[in-house]
């Protein structure tokens, strides 16, 4: 077994070869507003053909959902070369239908056409792809709300957790952010909705000026924010990230919109926009400047947060090394 020293959970502005989604149906959550997601699927689809990474739509596998970013394979490098880990899924917490979801990479690797690294099961441990968030050089960010949650790992308790991040990811030092929500969430607190790495030591985190029932919390989270520091003991640079103004569905509940929730490409960062230019165009100029060598392209997400989610969500980036060449 590699020791943690081998083992590397890359950022994801590292090289990759190509991003993953899988595509709505009518058997999922988007059957009463089918055309309308499945546009927004095409128009993800093509943003993403503008890189020069590959796309894996997943169709042709059974699926309980869309949200690939929560069940589709981590993929971590071990003596530098990649392996895709294949932790378990149970919808959050066994929130909703999993038992597809959680077969997805088992049955693509069966198939033998699409990864060129192997696939290592840890179906022994819940893990979703949008809690964690890795700066690429040993240290990981998670939140405590979402890993402490007892229906994903039950009794284990934060040391437990901390252990097995840093065996299985290689993590050199864990940051628990204890605060931050955005209403609406049925993650318990993805990371990926509040706060995220960039290069050069940089966190992206949202927050919210227009003093509602959010700011106290996101006040916290950015406070105990600057008190992180790497894995190499030096702190991070913070920049903020606007609130889209509130979103509703059709009971008039809050939606969890949030532009913490991009994607990293080889050449470009994918931003989700929710038809507020003003704000779209703020949020994009400020992950602009974390990511100075990047296209920054927004994606509308308005159908993709009516089911609580959003662009990062709805994919799973594939490191180098990872795919076969077709």
């Amino acid at each position: 077994m590699a020791t943690t020293s081998d083992v590397r959970l890359p950022a994801e502005w590292e090289p990759q070869d190509g991003v993953m989604v899988a595509w709505p149906h009518a058997g999922t959550d988007w059957a009463y507003m089918l055309d309308e997601v499945t546009t927004c699927y095409k128009d993800l689809c093509r943003a993403i053909e503008c890189d020069d990474e590959k796309l894996l739509v997943v169709n042709h596998v059974p699926t309980d959902d869309t949200w690939i970013r929560d069940y589709g394979p981590i993929t971590v490098l071990r003596n530098g070369a990649p392996v895709m880990l294949d932790f378990k899924y149970n919808a959050w917490g066994m929130k909703f239908a999993a038992s597809n979801d959680n077969m997805v990479n088992r049955r693509l690797a069966d198939e033998g056409k699409w990864f060129a690294a192997c696939l290592e099961s840890h179906q022994d441990m819940v893990l979703e792809g949008g809690s964690i968030e890795s700066d690429g050089a040993g240290t990981i960010m998670v939140t405590s709300r979402c890993l402490l949650e007892p229906n994903r790992n039950g009794a284990w308790n934060r040391q437990r957790i901390e252990e097995e991040l840093c065996h299985r990811l290689g993590a050199r030092k864990v940051l628990w952010l204890d605060h931050g929500d955005v209403p609406g969430d049925d993650t318990d607190g993805h990371i990926d909705t509040l706060a995220r790495f960039a290069p050069d030591g940089v966190i992206l985190y949202i927050a919210d000026h227009d003093d509602t029932g959010t700011y106290p919390e996101l006040t916290r989270m950015k406070e105990q924010l600057g008190t992180f520091t790497s894995a190499d003991d030096v702190p991070y640079r913070l920049l903020e990230l606007p609130l889209p103004h509130h979103i509703v569905d059709s009971e008039g509940h809050q939606l969890p919109a949030t532009y913490a929730n991009f994607l990293v490409m080889n050449h470009q960062v994918l931003v989700p926009t929710y038809g507020q230019p003003p704000t779209d165009q703020k949020a994009m100029d400020i992950i602009g400047q974390a990511f100075t060598t990047r296209r920054i392209v927004g994606v509308d997400c308005r159908a993709l947060i009516e089911q609580h989610g959003s662009l990062h969500c709805a994919t799973m980036q594939l490191p180098r090394g990872t795919l076969k060449n077709k």
